[in-house]
């Protein structure tokens, strides 16, 4: 009942307002489970497509967004929980990837679609970025559930990093055929069928894309810009303390 009231607020308005544009919705079951695996530009995209699809999907996120206190906290909680968001204890010995595994083979026994987001985390400059071999591969192996692989288009144009307030434009959204890995199942902890299925997906999401492919991950391309930033910042304050110094001896 909250995911459809939730769906019918907050999908609706996107909907109006945003004006979403879809190809291959043929491509989505009207039933049973399913992965949809897609490339991760902008935090809204896990709003986007839901509100494109008559059925519910089940996303993965931080169990803080679920545990922080106060006022704040409790309607933060409502409204992941209320979009259809599963919390992950990124706690214990292996963190947030065994949770995420369980999480997802969970919702694809229950018989239901299950978003992943293969890069781990958003792109940082609109390129996609080498796949994470772990939770997606492993869900699709250990489930047998088809992968749907799913292009994001222009959310990042939308909505950016740190920009809280959205750009009024239309997103488009590509879904495409799905993509059987039956035949390796049950042999999920093979790290060579991991990384190949893994490929393979991403491979499908950059076609349906047009992104340029990038292969490292997300996550270190992110520390390679910070570091770049954070060098430039430092270089240029050497640069005016040097220029200030030039002054005073003037």
């Amino acid at each position: 009942m909250i995911y459809g009231a939730m769906k019918f607020s907050i999908g609706g308005s996107l909907k109006v307002a945003f004006r979403p544009w879809v190809e291959g919705l043929e491509n989505i079951p009207a039933e049973g489970p399913a992965i949809l695996a897609s490339n991760h530009l902008s935090f809204s995209d896990s709003f986007f497509l839901p509100a494109v699809l008559d059925r519910k999907v089940t996303f993965i996120a931080k169990a803080e967004y679920f545990t922080s206190p106060g006022v704040k906290g409790r309607l933060t909680a409502a409204f992941f929980k209320g979009v259809g968001q599963l919390p992950v204890d990124r706690s214990g010995a292996r963190g947030a990837g065994e949770a995420a595994i369980k999480a997802g083979i969970d919702v694809i026994k229950g018989g239901g679609l299950f978003g992943i987001y293969p890069e781990g985390t958003r792109s940082p400059d609109g390129r996609l970025y080498r796949g994470k071999p772990g939770g997606l591969a492993r869900v699709a192996l250990a489930t047998g559930a088809p992968v749907i692989p799913v292009a994001m288009i222009d959310t990042e144009k939308i909505q950016p990093p740190g920009k809280v307030v959205p750009k009024l434009m239309r997103p488009g959204i590509r879904i495409g055929k799905p993509l059987d890995f039956s035949r390796y199942h049950g042999m999920d902890g093979d790290r060579f069928i991991l990384r190949s299925v893994t490929d393979e997906v991403m491979y499908e999401i950059m076609k349906l894309s047009g992104q340029e492919y990038v292969d490292i991950y997300a996550t270190a391309a992110k520390r390679r810009i910070a570091d770049a930033e954070k060098a430039a910042k430092a270089e240029k304050a050497e640069l005016e303390k040097a220029e200030k110094a030039e002054r005073s001896g003037a």
